[in-house]
């Protein structure tokens, strides 16, 4: 147990560039089982977006090989740049010392040798579609855009930020921030229903940001929000929209 929080449940990056190269920021997010959240980031003058991608994945699996894990944790990305080098190209740069298959050096070789030691055997990379409405990849997005304007442009983040950083300037324009992350659950909530989506207990407790052993604790239907959540028999759980329903949020 780390400060109560037990294990990680679930993990996301992302990393941002403007310009590529240009200014740059990464993004990373953790998920404990009593709900709590652990967000950090940071900021580079001038790099690339593949550098960000990178950068993030290493900073978060460094974290994580310090924390108890649950087995079914996945690293959440949207970069097939990440997927891609670790799963399958690594090897062979190895192999044909660090060039690739055609006899050039490889980019980034700091940081792939660096995530090559730091990468973690129990915790497998999942693909994410970026911008498809996934809460914790749209918010490590949001992370990473904030940094590459500079760390002074940092969000608010929660616990376990290294250094100091002052919360970006709002913008009059857009909804409040949780109000934001909310809509997004909800659009996502709906996308599940609509398409009969079966979740995990660690996909739903992600969703309707509720601790894992509370729901793991659930034996029958019970609401949230406007949907109606139902066990299935193989451990998942499905969402079905009840119109004008109330229940717990």
């Amino acid at each position: 147990m780390v400060d109560g929080r037990g294990r990680v449940v679930a993990a996301a990056t992302d990393g941002a560039c403007r310009g590529n190269p240009g200014p740059g920021g990464w993004g990373a997010l953790l998920r404990f089982e009593d709900g709590s959240v652990e967000e950090f980031g940071g900021h580079d003058p001038a790099t690339t977006n593949n550098r960000m991608e990178l950068q993030a994945a290493l900073a978060l699996l460094e974290r994580l090989k310090d924390l108890p894990r649950h087995p079914d944790l996945t690293l959440r990305t949207d970069s097939k740049y990440l997927i891609d080098g670790l799963g399958s190209w690594l090897k062979g740069w190895k192999r044909k010392g660090w060039r690739t298959a055609a006899g050039k050096p490889v980019l980034n070789q700091d940081l792939w040798k660096s995530l090559d030691a730091a990468r973690l055997d129990d915790v497998p990379l999942t693909h994410v579609k970026g911008h498809s409405g996934d809460p914790d990849n749209e918010r490590v997005d949001r992370i990473a855009v904030a940094f590459s304007h500079g760390a002074a442009a940092a969000p608010d983040l929660t616990a376990g930020v290294k250094g100091s950083v002052s919360p970006a300037a709002p913008d009059n324009d857009s909804a409040p921030l949780p109000l934001q992350q909310l809509l997004t659950r909800l659009e996502l909530a709906d996308r599940l229903a609509d398409g009969a989506f079966s979740l995990t207990a660690i996909e739903l407790a992600q969703l309707v940001e509720q601790p894992l052993k509370q729901l793991e604790s659930k034996d029958g239907p019970w609401m949230w929000r406007d949907w109606l959540v139902s066990p299935e028999d193989t451990g998942r759980w499905r969402l079905s929209r009840r119109e004008g329903g109330s229940g717990e949020s």
